[in-house]
């Protein structure tokens, strides 16, 4: 095999064996620490931009299958794995976790020590890389994603109905996944998928009787142009917000976020404010909502992260609102959570919408 190169910002560089396309790659470089489901993480749109580093130490052991893709592609612009298996064991693997990296075009690297490198992105919180074959690479323009970008690279370009049921809820989407649309497709929902920059008007034509505000990649504070739609849209209709979307409902509230150390990429506990029950969880952003910063006139904190006391999740205390930074329907990962897509198809059912009230 050739060897390749990670290189990152800080100037370490971790040595491997190169897989997948023969092109160089540039990101982020960032890592999850779940055991299973290393294809919707490399298909999940929220990685757009990112070089995702598995923890777990073999990669590819059950294959490649048709069904648990979370997008059309891959998303993750490299991977970064420990030890990869070719030979997969699972009676609905149609494909390798390698000739599918080249199918797609992306790059990657095997035979590295993940752990030496997980530690080095710990003890610098945030930083980017490079995948490249050329020994003693250096590069004097790192560059960081410009978020707009990224979500437009994921977002629909049209909207697109799905199924026929009683009660139509609009995804306004900024990279959702797949796994988003079959949950409320099991709710008996129609569902439209609208384009990220959707104007209300437009929405508001469609006569929806509930708003998903979708997961994504970048930086919530980059898509400040979207705030004054959200605003609208909530104020009118149910909404559940889902990892970026919880984050644009805060600020859209006029909360803040920040970007955390090292993100939350895995499985976390939860913590539900009101009963004090835990959940796990099925996490995956690099930013969070500042707890200080929301308005406790409009919203109270409902989940806490166990680990850290991050806010996980919140919802208004008026109106049918609520978000959450984690993934209820999963994929990868536990479906403890699957209960609150149940309770926002209530407040769909029981509410009708609300007076919309101007800003």
């Amino acid at each position: 095999m050739t060897k390749g190169y990670l290189v990152l910002e800080t100037g370490e560089s971790f040595v491997g064996e190169w897989l997948g396309a023969d092109i160089e790659a540039e990101g982020e470089v960032i890592f999850n620490t779940s055991m299973t489901g290393y294809q919707e993480m490399l298909t999940d749109p929220s990685y757009q931009g990112q070089i995702l580093t598995f923890t777990y130490p073999t990669i590819g052991s059950y294959g490649i299958n048709v069904h648990d893709d979370q997008s059309n592609d891959i998303a993750v612009s490299a991977v970064i794995i420990n030890d990869v298996c070719d030979e997969p064991s699972h009676y609905q693997s149609t494909t390798t976790i390698s000739e599918q990296l080249k199918k797609s075009n992306i790059p990657g690297l095997v035979n590295i020590d993940t752990r030496s490198l997980v530690a080095t992105i710990k003890k610098y919180k945030t930083v980017k890389g490079t995948i490249t074959k050329q020994e003693g690479y250096t590069n004097n323009n790192w560059k960081s994603k410009d978020s707009i970008e990224l979500v437009s690279k994921v977002s629909v370009k049209a909207p697109e109905v799905y199924g026929d049921g009683d009660h139509h809820v609009v995804i306004l989407d900024f990279g959702y996944k797949k796994s988003l649309l079959q949950v409320l497709l099991k709710e008996k929902c129609k569902v439209t998928i609208v384009p990220y920059n959707t104007p209300f008007e437009q929405i508001n034509s469609l006569h929806p009787d509930g708003i998903l505000i979708s997961n994504g990649p970048g930086n919530p504070e980059e898509l400040n142009g979207v705030l004054s739609t959200i605003k609208r849209l909530t104020q009118h209709y149910p909404t559940l917000g889902i990892s970026l979307g919880h984050q644009l409902i805060a600020l859209a509230y006029g909360a803040k976020t920040e970007r955390l150390s090292f993100g939350h990429r895995g499985n976390y506990p939860v913590k539900q404010m009101e009963t004090k029950k835990v959940y796990i969880t099925s996490q995956n952003h690099g930013y969070a909502v500042i707890d200080n910063s929301i308005d406790s006139n409009e919203f109270q904190v409902w989940f806490r992260n166990v680990n850290d006391k991050s806010v996980e999740g919140i919802k208004h205390i008026h109106l049918p609102i609520q978000s959450v930074q984690f993934h209820p329907e999963a994929h990868p990962g536990p479906s403890d959570t699957e209960y609150i897509f149940a309770d926002f198809m209530q407040q769909v059912i029981s509410s009708g919408g609300k007076e919309y009230v101007e800003a």
